[in-house]
């Protein structure tokens, strides 16, 4: 599967009359399967010429630009589903998909003795004790719409997609720890502070292709928080979330958590793969297409708090007795957790505490789920905002008192998080409704006559057909109040 560009969905490629055809013998001679029970699996990184001639017809083709979605409306559709590039030759677009009998994980460079290890070896518990935790995985593109609706960003096809709330999930996995597997290999030789992961999905950038790799540094994988897994919410583990055995490491952003995991090499520094050298960085607000320097850009690897709002939806029109129904959900990377939800009602101007009783339980690599009744007097377009305060807070209260520290806590707007490669988007989340609170008198009348003459309140911006007072009472108030205009 690319991973650095769109690929999913059927659309066919356009014709392009410039370049010419690609030759199908040359594409299954390099994108054929590596070995038997692995379908979709190219083994790039043994094979430099191979990496080279793929190179070579990359550069020589010219494929036709992604969609633009950005300095336009987005579409109704998601744009990243076209799926015209890079699959003109590439036939490994698909996910691996990988015999659990068959696979097997390879453990080299710096470790004292490399293994070829099988799920059976990784399953047996005399060898490496199980391990089980609650995690929760976010895409440091969540919520990344509202960066772009700011301002435009980079303008990759896939990884700048126009995510919502929603690229972030919970699971409870279960399987052993790297560390286990390291020290089965007798250890690190000196000189090794770093493990690369490489997942057997093929990669694209810059017109190179690879096998998937990041890196997490040794100290990760010495506190116990890198996991390799085979099973999810009491099931073996699905091929799209990378079976048979995929990394989760924990407190990281996703893009660590590598899936189709078939090698992992202990290497002295962080690896120069383009996931983690040239991808997945914080820049200024300054830095952009002009004057990009990989250097400039900090690497993302723990995620801040952060917290979204998931009901009401965006534009929905809430019926509410002065209260409205909010949920949502709120989570910390790096082994924090959220300690405190607050929500608004007017924009953040003021802020009610979510109930403690009404957050999930702590977990210190997992999300808290939430919900709350929000008290909501006024009617009419409202600005519904949620911010979460993380358990660093209480670490820091000496350092605050010493003025050396600012608490934990969410960005108040967009602007202030906002950054070339729109990740990471940590500001406060903002939900606009229409707000109709029918514990007023007037309000409660008039949803009666919508339903009693079996008319739709909702679309709100559809005209209504029928009056909204009689004659009588129009009189009848301008006679008491006085007229609309005067004389003198």
């Amino acid at each position: 599967m690319t991973k650095g560009r769109g690929d999913q969905g059927d659309a066919p490629a356009p014709e392009n009359p410039t370049t010419p055809p690609l030759d199908p013998k040359v594409d299954y001679e390099l994108a054929k399967d590596e070995l038997p029970g692995w379908f979709g699996y190219v083994e790039w990184e043994d094979y430099p010429e191979k990496k080279k001639a793929a190179h070579e017809i990359l550069i020589s083709h010219e494929f036709p630009p992604p969609p633009e979605f950005q300095l336009e409306p987005i579409p109704g559709t998601n744009p990243v589903l076209e799926g015209v590039r890079w699959k003109e030759w590439h036939r490994a677009s698909q996910i691996p998909i990988i015999d659990p009998n068959s696979w097997f994980l390879r453990l080299e460079g710096l470790v004292k003795e490399p293994k070829k290890l099988t799920l059976a070896d990784l399953q047996d518990e005399s060898k490496f004790p199980r391990m089980e935790r609650l995690v929760t995985i976010q895409c440091s593109g969540t919520r990344r719409i509202e960066q772009i609706s700011l301002y435009a960003g980079e303008g990759d096809e896939m990884i700048n997609a126009p995510w919502a709330e929603g690229a972030i999930g919970t699971a409870r996995y279960v399987g052993i720890s790297l560390k286990k597997v390291i020290k089965y290999c007798g250890g690190l030789v000196d000189g090794a502070k770093h493990l690369e992961l490489v997942g057997a999905d093929t990669y694209f950038k810059m017109s190179e292709v690879m096998n998937y790799a990041i890196s997490v540094p040794y100290s990760k994988v010495q506190a116990n928080e890198v996991m390799l897994v085979w099973e999810m919410n009491g099931e073996p583990l699905p091929k799209i979330h990378g079976a048979p055995v995929r990394a989760v490491v924990l407190g990281y952003i996703g893009a660590r958590s590598v899936k189709w995991l078939y090698r992992i090499t202990a290497i002295p520094e962080p690896t120069k793969a383009p996931v983690q050298s040239r991808e997945y960085l914080y820049f200024n607000q300054q830095v952009g297409k002009h004057n990009q320097r990989w250097t400039d850009g900090i690497q993302i690897q723990e995620m801040p708090v952060s917290s979204a709002i998931m009901a009401p939806w965006n534009k929905q029109v809430v019926i509410h007795e002065g209260k409205i129904s909010v949920k949502g959900w709120a989570y910390s990377g790096g082994g924090r957790w959220p300690e405190r939800v607050e929500v608004s009602a007017d924009g953040g101007f003021s802020w009610y505490m979510v109930p403690v009783e009404n957050l999930s339980p702590k977990h210190k690599f997992a999300w808290r789920t939430w919900h709350t009744e929000l008290p909501c007097d006024v009617e009419g377009w409202i600005e519904l905002v949620v911010r979460c305060w993380d358990n660093s807070l209480s670490k820091s209260l000496w350092f605050m008192m010493a003025c050396l520290y600012i608490i934990d806590t969410q960005p108040t707007e967009v602007r202030n998080a906002w950054n070339w490669g729109l990740h990471v988007t940590s500001s406060a989340h903002r939900v606009r409704i229409y707000s109709v609170n029918k514990s007023k008198e007037r309000t409660r009348a008039r949803l009666e006559e919508f339903e009693k003459r079996g008319t739709s309140f909702v679309p709100i911006t559809r005209p209504t057909e029928f009056p909204f007072m009689t004659w009588e009472e129009y009189d009848e108030f301008f006679a008491k109040a006085g007229p609309r205009d005067i004389e003198v």
